[in-house]
């Protein structure tokens, strides 16, 4: 809870960092209140998770933007060149992050922070509900994500889906922080969080190309709309390249076999429950 109300300030500013620690602790809290709250299903836990779900929704505005020009000055130094073209995409990206940052501030604003606080007070004054109700609620989290996460990956198989995969990277995601709580209510470690973030992070590299990729591809459309065929050009030759880069980390990911990863730590977490 502090840590979201300490990157605030910053993130309405549009630091980056401050933006992505935010997001982060506002996913975390969203996942451990309805196992830690006493009464998980009262009118202020309900509010508090829909005010941070609105949280990591406006400030997410911008982030993939932000990743789109890392990449591409990554790529642009890696082959050891730029040009006009290269540098006008670049120049209408950071324009575009300029505009998604205001508007991403502009939302924050409108978001009842205020009522936030007050309900996430009042739900620590109320206490947590005791072990063996935080324990049960832990198990049926981790069962019903976990068997989630399994069939969509086995559904899916080998079928390149970018919009089923970043589904399943949410849902990874929200494994692995119900496994971060599984190992502190047991009082010892275990590999299911490097494991499950392991995981998200392959499935978040596909995401992010596949993103910076349709960045491009508009940008080739909307430059030949223009008339600039050689900014058309390569904002295209750019598109099939970070399409290719998704491609071959969905690749990687598939060498990794993910059900398999999954499953173990599901195991891992059941028994850190069973030494809670």
């Amino acid at each position: 809870m502090q840590r979201v109300f300490k990157h605030l300030p910053k993130t309405l500013v549009g630091d980056e960092e401050a933006m992505h620690e935010m997001r982060v602790a506002a996913r975390r809290l969203r996942v451990t209140l309805p196992v830690l709250a006493r009464k998980p299903r009262g009118k202020r836990v309900r509010r508090a998770l829909a005010v941070l779900r609105e949280v990591t929704r406006a400030s997410g505005r911008g982030r993939e933007l932000d990743v789109a020009l890392e990449f591409l000055e990554a790529r642009l130094r890696a082959v050891g060149r730029s040009s006009p073209e290269s540098d006008l995409l670049r120049g209408q990206l950071a324009n575009a992050i300029h505009r998604s940052r205001r508007r991403m501030a502009n939302a924050m604003l409108d978001i009842e922070i205020a009522g936030l606080r007050r309900d996430l007070r009042s739900i620590v004054k109320g206490g947590s509900a005791d072990d063996f109700t935080v324990l049960g609620r832990l198990r049926e989290t981790r069962n019903a994500l976990g068997r989630a996460l399994v069939r969509g990956l086995e559904a899916l198989g080998s079928d390149f889906d970018p919009k089923a995969l970043h589904r399943l990277r949410r849902q990874a995601r929200r494994l692995r922080y119900a496994a971060e709580v599984s190992d502190a209510l047991a009082g010892q470690g275990s590999d299911s969080p490097a494991a499950l973030k392991d995981l998200q992070d392959r499935l978040g590299r596909i995401q992010d190309n596949q993103v910076v990729g349709g960045w491009f591809s508009g940008a080739a459309v909307a430059a030949r709309a223009r008339g600039q065929a050689a900014v058309a050009t390569e904002a295209g030759s750019l598109a099939e390249w970070f399409d290719e880069q998704s491609r071959g980390h969905h690749r990687d990911l598939l060498e990794g076999h993910p059900v398999q990863v999954v499953t173990r730590a599901l195991e891992a977490m059941n028994r850190a429950r069973t030494a809670a």
